[in-house]
């Protein structure tokens, strides 16, 4: 939260300093012109944003047509609305965002990041995996097991195993009432209580 406050108090000191600047290293700049030249920037970048906007509602509405949800549609809207608030903002610097935000060429790779490095990754940690298919199907998803549901040290914590194909034997008897599962030596000693706990394991 300090990093953006910080990030927006940055910005009007960076558009002072650039605005004194270029008034001190160009004698034909005047503060009048410096004034009118933040204004024409912004009279444009609206100009621009409307029309962008038009544009993506219409990409909007022929998505939804098809079926599909709109989601770069709707990334696109958000960043013409953050242009268009930084394009009203006087100065410089505020302006050279807002048409970077506006403009197609800049924006498509600025909605790219913006996907892959923010919403993804926030919404994957909101849904447990689940905005990018990144999901367990079986198992205990625990800092020891691997994608297979194996685990890499054996027993994990709590008293859980996981179990490869080869830790153990499966009998079935032939009648398809009861089987007989063989946990080799190491599970000797629990295996016993497993039995009492599964009638149908007798």
């Amino acid at each position: 939260m300090l990093r953006w406050i910080a990030a927006l108090l940055l910005i009007p000191f960076l558009d002072a300093v650039l605005l004194g600047f270029l008034v001190t290293q160009f004698g034909a700049l005047t503060w009048v012109g410096m004034v009118l030249l933040v204004v024409l920037t912004g009279l444009v970048g609206m100009l621009l944003v409307r029309a962008e906007g038009r544009r993506t509602i219409g990409k909007m509405q022929r998505t939804m047509a098809e079926g599909k949800p709109p989601t770069n549609e709707l990334l696109d809207g958000a960043l013409l609305i953050a242009a268009g608030a930084f394009l009203l903002t006087p100065g410089l610097v505020t302006d050279a965002i807002g048409f970077l935000l506006a403009v197609p060429l800049t924006r498509i790779p600025i909605r790219a990041a913006l996907k892959r490095y923010v919403i993804v990754p926030y919404a994957d940690k909101k849904t447990g995996g689940f905005a990018s298919g990144n999901v367990w199907t079986f198992g205990f998803p625990d800092d020891g097991s691997t994608r297979d549901g194996r685990s890499s040290g054996g027993s994990t914590d709590g008293g859980t195993y996981d179990l490869g194909a080869d830790d153990y034997t499966v009998d079935d008897t032939g009648d398809g009432d009861s089987y007989t599962i063989d946990f080799g030596d190491e599970r000797t000693s629990d295996s016993g209580d497993d039995l009492d706990d599964d009638p149908s394991a007798r």
